[in-house]
């Protein structure tokens, strides 16, 4: 992964992940999934303009805007029940929510992969957030027209 794509919020997070030992990252991460901000109410009252990320075992739904000047923000709803998959929820939406169009596109995709917990969670729960990753980066282009 090319440091100079990763956006400052996303390295940080990243290091703050590296810097642990492996069960101290899964507290963190359990700290990230207490941290996703509530979705705007235009959202939560229509659930149906959210996303289904179809690669996450439990019920995650994104929606990402982009405003007139293309800046980014990331909405994610995921289940208290789920706090690993609402902890990768959180920090995507942390980490890309007020980047620009162009920023968010140019993270790369193996971010998932790159914090340190591939050995910590299943497989299965990787591929959750980079599907979250992957529709994120569809919705900014179909959104940004880029």
């Amino acid at each position: 992964m090319s440091e100079n794509t990763l956006p400052a919020r996303l390295a940080e997070i990243r290091e703050e992940f590296l810097e642990l030992d492996e069960p101290d990252r899964l507290q963190l991460l359990l700290e990230f999934s207490h941290e996703l901000p509530d979705v705007p109410a235009e959202y939560a009252d229509h659930p149906e303009m959210c996303e289904r990320v179809a690669e996450c075992q439990s019920p995650v739904y994104i929606v990402v805007d982009v405003d007139d000047a293309g800046h980014v923000a990331m909405h994610a709803t995921a289940p208290a029940e789920a706090p690993t998959t609402r902890g990768f929820a959180s920090i995507l939406a942390q980490g890309l929510t007020g980047l620009s169009a162009e920023e968010v596109l140019a993270v790369p995709d193996d971010f998932p992969q790159s914090i340190g917990l591939t050995r910590a969670v299943s497989p299965l729960r990787i591929a959750g957030m980079t599907g979250m990753l992957m529709r994120a980066k569809r919705q900014v282009r179909a959104k940004s027209g880029l």
